[in-house]
């Protein structure tokens, strides 16, 4: 091959390019900041969960100086408005044109759905706070890793310990009619079903329902309680309406009914109410309580399981990234030491199965009254709980997704 001029001309160009002032292109790479997206919802039903996300994970940065590896970290924030059009078209934007190495988020399930074949296609790690089921599950998307919790995880040990525990065996249910709700509330039918006892009733709210009323008034009489499957501020919103009418029935809320930001505005009514989750800010570990005293400091109440879903995938990028000693450009090694993380965190110990998503506790919470304020106190945990219960996941898998009509009603 003849060597002329235009060649070379190339050829010391890429040289230029792989070298500054000596130094090998990887060491040149690894000199520019890891670049994280945060794809989240400022505005909307959903808005109060996605503020608190970007706190959490701000907290977490601040902890480690913006650095991860060696080397710095910058954090760009996208507000996809709670709109699947939207949060795909921010996704996009957050991997072309910001350039980020990976995304925290999305929150909600129906927009996780909605990008799904985009993250496929980009190949960016990808760490949701969506619990879209079967991106982890039937149709598992190689770039997830979920280390909060599926839709129906937390509401598989909810359900069993409505049976098992609180000896209920007629109980009734309501959820936000989207992914979210339809997913929560098939879980906890399956199992509280499983378990012996009877879902007696379903019903599903549009997710901006300006009022609760005529579902509240559907509610059957001869029930042992009612589970609650709903997102963002809609629990607070239903239980609230739920105590003006003068009901008695017990509540059992899913992951986000009697979340701490919920919890916040509510009054003694709400005392000795149950909910499931992954995370309380009750848990007495010295992570925990670092960042609990940090988010309190800055915001004058406790952090809620948006804030602490963030500060945990900080928590699992910083052990990845150290693991790899900041080399994130390689995406396959990248996804790889994501998926592989075991490590202590703030909701205590996890790890990831062969889909991406978390095995770590969850949580039977209790509202009581700590220090002039209501909190969740822990009850009960349930550990190395995975996405599918205690369930084989080969036959698990042949069943259908969780949705609005599976399981079907037996009653």
């Amino acid at each position: 091959m003849t060597f002329n001029r235009r060649r070379f001309i190339k050829a010391a160009g890429a040289a230029a390019g792989a070298s500054q002032l000596g130094f090998p292109a990887i060491v040149h790479s690894q000199a520019e900041p890891i670049r994280l997206g945060l794809l989240t919802i400022k505005t909307g039903a959903l808005a109060s969960g996605g503020i608190d996300m970007e706190r959490g994970l701000t907290i977490f940065l601040k902890e480690k100086n913006y650095t991860m590896g060696g080397r710095k970290v910058t954090l760009t924030v996208a507000d996809s408005g709670g709109v699947p059009a939207q949060a795909r078209t921010k996704m996009q934007e957050l991997v072309e044109r910001e350039r980020v190495h990976a995304v925290v988020g999305p929150l909600a399930a129906f927009e996780a759905l909605a990008m799904d074949d985009y993250i496929r296609t980009a190949q960016i790690p990808t760490l949701p706070i969506a619990g879209a089921e079967d991106m982890t599950q039937r149709k598992a998307n190689p770039w997830f890793v979920r280390a909060t919790s599926t839709s129906a995880q937390c509401g598989h040990p909810a359900a069993d310990y409505c049976a098992k525990h609180l000896k209920y065996k007629r109980m009734a249910a309501i959820a936000d009619d989207f992914a979210y709700g339809h997913e929560m509330l098939g879980g906890f039918q399956k199992v509280f079903e499983d378990a012996g006892g009877t879902l007696a009733q379903k019903l599903f709210s549009p997710l901006n329902a300006p009022d609760y009323g005529s579902y509240i008034a559907q509610l059957k009489p001869d029930i042992d309680g009612v589970f609650l499957g709903f997102a963002g501020s809609n629990g607070f919103r239903f239980f609230k309406q739920f105590n003006e009418y003068g009901l008695k029935t017990p509540i059992v809320g899913g992951m986000t009914a009697f979340d701490e930001v919920a919890l916040r505005n509510m009054g003694d009514y709400a005392l000795g109410s149950i909910s499931s989750c992954w995370y309380t800010a009750q848990l007495d570990n010295p992570i925990n309580k670092r960042f609990v005293a940090a988010y309190r400091a800055d915001n004058g109440y406790d952090p809620g399981q948006y804030a602490s879903g963030t500060y945990l995938y900080g928590e699992v990028l910083y052990a990845a990234v150290e693991a790899l000693k900041g080399r994130v450009e390689d995406k396959q090694a990248f996804i790889k030491a994501l998926r592989a993380v075991r490590v202590e965190t703030l909701r205590g110990p996890i790890a990831f199965d062969e889909y991406g998503n978390v095995v770590g506790n969850i949580y039977i919470r209790k509202v009581e009254k700590k220090d002039a304020r209501l909190v969740n106190a822990n009850i009960f945990t349930y550990s190395n709980v995975s996405q599918f219960w205690s369930y084989d996941p080969k036959e698990f898998l042949k069943q259908p997704v969780y949705s609005r009509d599976w399981p079907p009603m037996k009653a």
